[in-house]
């Protein structure tokens, strides 16, 4: 077998940055796209500082995360390990792009060129690649490369046409590439020779890119890890910060917003059906008219909108994304079945599919590994109850509103404070849990945290509670259940679009320099 892995020997990489330029060249990438740079990190305490310059991109892990959340399988691995991407079948949709722990992909919306398209220069006119429009892109490895030198008998990282073009251009030998599963190739020998590790190793996916930091297995001197005064030597002078991801904006948080309160209140109409025998027509419709807005708007964000409703459902196997699509195509027209033909026998069907609808909503944000925020396991059953409580909300306005004869309001109202404490529980186990993140998210989520305790937990209980007291007077049952519906939503929102800091970069350790000083104590910036 044969296993492609690249190698970046951090004690000889100078920050040049040579590689980035070649990878450009080579592959014609838009401005601002950088399948290859170099990140510049310090650490520690005058005097006792460290300096390493840290070539990321694509680390084609052996098991990653992009495929596995890839709706369209345009994500696929390669015998040979490398990590692809199909753009004739890509959606756009940047499910891979939260997913991917090492910020390695890109999605350009429109042709950008260095100087605007009124402006573009000759070579980007040539080069201009329309595929690469709206789609995800990343490093390959080079396969154009790769391919044709083993066609023609060359080895990639010893034969220059056979190798990628990054690892060519580096001016101080510090990338390598070759086979890992040749214990005789180059890079066998230099990770059997060299102290290493792999970035975001904790996370699991077996990334095929090592950082070489210290030579030899005896040790040498190095920076110590604390200073004499006992305070560790770990703050971080620049380097790259955790930032907010972009992929996913306010469409996308809609799409939560909306399919949740329609799956929520599927769930609880079906049961206010069994327990109460209030009609299902007018709580299916509103549901369905909900969840329908929730995929219009994630529709929207995709990137090749014509594409993405034939290319969705293709990966049922792992994807939750396409799980969910799934789900939806069958709990749309079971909701408008049941309210156009009054079947009342679906409304068991109806309370399954939308409890799968909501679960799926949840685990597509846990399998989000470059998220923090998102992938910790209780998320699930955050999106969960806050559906839930949204769709208790909605339920009451539509019952006071539609039908205020057929729906007892105190159990209506006794729902409600249920599906609300509920919900403040499922945060309270979240951020209890959520103790690994970077710093700027949690100071969002600490900053909500109030917001969410007083105005959609303890303001909606109040205001139900009195309701119940003064006989289920409608326009506190109305102002209850606004606020609950609300609360919810602000979480969402907050969640996706102001919470999401990605994992950022982190190095384990810092590399060794010529005379043996360094190989101190690693960073990883913008992290509590």
């Amino acid at each position: 077998m044969t296993r492609w892995a690249m190698i970046a020997d951090l004690r000889r990489c100078v920050g040049c940055q040579t590689c980035t330029a070649a990878c450009k060249h080579a592959n014609a990438t838009s401005p601002a796209v950088q399948w290859r740079k170099v990140l510049d990190m310090e650490a520690g305490i005058f005097p006792e500082v460290e300096r390493a310059f840290v070539p990321v991109g694509c680390m084609h892990c052996a098991d990653p995360p992009c495929m596995h959340v890839c709706p369209s399988t345009a994500t696929r691995q390669r015998a040979d390990g490398i990590v692809t991407i199909d753009y004739d079948i890509c959606i756009g949709c940047a499910y891979c792009a939260v997913a991917c722990p090492y910020q390695a992909r890109y999605k350009v919306d429109a042709p950008r060129f260095a100087y605007g398209r009124a402006s573009r220069m000759a070579h980007e006119a040539v080069r201009e690649q329309p595929r690469r429009v709206g789609v995800a892109q990343k490093c390959t490895f080079c396969t154009d490369r790769i391919d044709p030198g083993l066609d023609r008998g060359l080895t990639p990282g010893i034969n220059p046409e056979a190798t990628p073009a990054c690892v060519n251009s580096c001016i101080a030998d510090a990338l390598h590439f070759g086979d890992l599963d040749d214990a005789e190739s180059n890079v066998s020998a230099l990770l059997r020779d060299n102290k290493h590790f792999r970035m975001h190793e904790e996370l699991e996916t077996e990334s095929g890119f090592y950082y070489l930091w210290e030579a030899g297995p005896n040790g040498t001197r190095r920076i110590p890890a604390y200073a004499p005064s006992g305070e560790p030597l770990r703050p971080v002078v620049g380097g790259p910060q955790p930032w907010l991801q972009r992929h996913w904006d306010w469409r996308a948080a809609a799409n939560f917003i909306c399919g949740g309160t329609g799956g929520g209140l599927l769930a609880v109409a079906t049961a206010g059906l069994v327990g109460f025998g209030t009609p299902l027509a007018p709580f299916a419709l509103t549901a369905a008219a909900f969840v329908a807005a929730g995929l219009f708007f994630v529709w929207l964000e995709t990137g090749r909108p014509l594409r993405a409703p034939f290319q969705v459902f293709r990966h049922p196997q792992t994807s939750w994304m396409t799980r969910e699509s799934m789900v939806a195509v069958m709990l749309l027209p079971t909701a408008l079945a049941a309210a156009w033909l009054g079947w009342r026998d679906l409304a068991g069907p109806l309370a399954i599919l939308a409890l799968a609808f909501l679960y799926c909503q949840g685990r597509m944000l846990t399998e989000a590994k470059a998220i923090p925020a998102w992938r910790e396991p209780m998320t699930a059953t955050l999106i969960v109850s806050t559906a839930l409580a949204e769709g208790a909300g909605v339920y009451l306005i539509a019952a006071t509103l539609l039908v205020p004869e057929d729906v007892p309001a105190p159990a209506a109202l006794a729902v409600l404070i249920l599906m609300v404490l509920a919900r403040a529980g499922a945060w309270a186990a979240y951020r209890w849990q959520l103790t690994s993140a970077p710093t700027l998210a949690l100071d969002v989520l600490g900053r909500f945290a109030p917001w969410l305790i007083l105005g959609g937990t303890a303001l909606p209980a109040a205001l139900a509670l009195a309701a119940l007291f003064l006989n289920g007077m409608p326009v506190v049952a109305l102002l209850a259940a606004l606020t609950a519906v609300l609360g919810g939503w602000a979480l969402k929102f907050v969640l996706i679009t102001r919470a999401a800091y990605n994992q950022g970069f982190a190095v384990e350790h810092m590399p060794e320099r010529g005379t043996g000083v360094g190989g101190g104590p690693g960073v990883k910036p913008g992290w509590a």
